[in-house]
């Protein structure tokens, strides 16, 4: 309770301050927390996109994505730059939120190889989600166990399915397609184990909204460029960069972040994969941008 308690004078660098919230056109915007940091301006996330684009080409494993991406908002900005994979191919089946989301559950903690082994197991072992549910817990467990985290993740995923049956009378998320961002978010949340990391991937890749999510490749690329303050953590960064970062570059950027983070030790601050071949520091565009580089911080998933 506030009380009759004095305001304080708030510190121009606060990350203490409560974010504005918005409605717009049914839309919630919510507000940086850090309103006088004017980085990353949309200039440079376009300059950093493109840099990014011409080093990397575009990743392979998100192309699908994008192409959905690209049939949901054919307005997407800047399509001409990505011609070649919107119609290199026939489309790719559109999976199920649902299949996204348990995706999204199995790569926390793990390699995206691994991860993949552990849906594709799973999927093997259970042909439909009824049969998950109804599995269990120890089955399931073997099915994902090569994905890591395995009895984590199998109450995560069977308590996920149990609300869904229990809550929509069906093992459907599709629903979720109509909600706006905060909707989608106020719905997630009500589920344990799934964090606003995963939450953010599930907008982005599976219901194409245009959200930011910030993993460790991502935020440490964001602080080493200045993009976020020094005293930024997490949940802070995140409601940041999707502020400030154009809504038609958060998708392309963001995956292109993610990759680069992967090969780069200077910019990540991390060890590189194994199977990534690492850059030079000279080859690196973003060391043009950086501001400052900061310490390592553990991501929620």
């Amino acid at each position: 309770m506030r009380g009759t308690r004095k305001r304080k004078q708030p510190h121009p660098q606060s990350s203490a301050r409560s974010p504005k919230t918005t409605v717009n056109s049914g839309r919630a915007t919510v507000g940086t927390p850090f309103p006088d940091h004017p980085w990353p301006t949309p200039e440079e996330c376009r300059s950093v996109r493109d840099d990014l684009l011409s080093l990397h080409g575009f990743p392979q494993e998100f192309i699908k994505y994008r192409n959905q991406r690209l049939e949901t908002k054919p307005q997407v900005k800047d399509s001409a730059k990505f011609e070649p994979l919107i119609n290199g191919g026939e489309a790719d089946e559109k999976e199920s939120v649902l299949d996204g989301l348990v995706k999204t559950i199995l790569s926390q903690n793990t390699t995206e190889l691994n991860s993949e082994r552990a849906f594709a197991s799973l999927k093997n072992a259970f042909p439909t989600w009824q049969d998950v549910l109804a599995a269990e817990s120890k089955c399931i467990e073997d099915a994902i166990r090569c994905g890591g985290l395995a009895p984590t993740k199998s109450s995560c995923i069977k308590n996920l399915l149990s609300h869904l049956l229990e809550k929509k009378g069906k093992l459907c998320m599709e629903y979720l397609r109509e909600l706006s961002i905060e909707e989608v978010k106020a719905e997630l949340s009500l589920l344990k184990g799934i964090g606003p990391k995963t939450v953010a991937c599930v907008l982005m890749f599976h219901l194409q909204h245009d959200d930011f999510p910030v993993d460790t490749h991502v935020f440490q690329i964001a602080k080493t460029m200045g993009w976020v303050p020094a005293t930024a953590d997490i949940k802070s960064a995140y409601l940041h960069l999707n502020k400030q970062i154009p809504g038609e570059l958060k998708f392309d950027l963001n995956c292109l972040l993610y990759t680069h983070g992967k090969v780069c030790r200077k910019c990540s601050n991390r060890k590189v994969e194994k199977k990534n071949k690492g850059i030079e520091d000279g080859d690196c565009p973003l060391l043009a941008y950086s501001r400052k580089c900061t310490v390592k911080t553990e991501i929620p998933n």
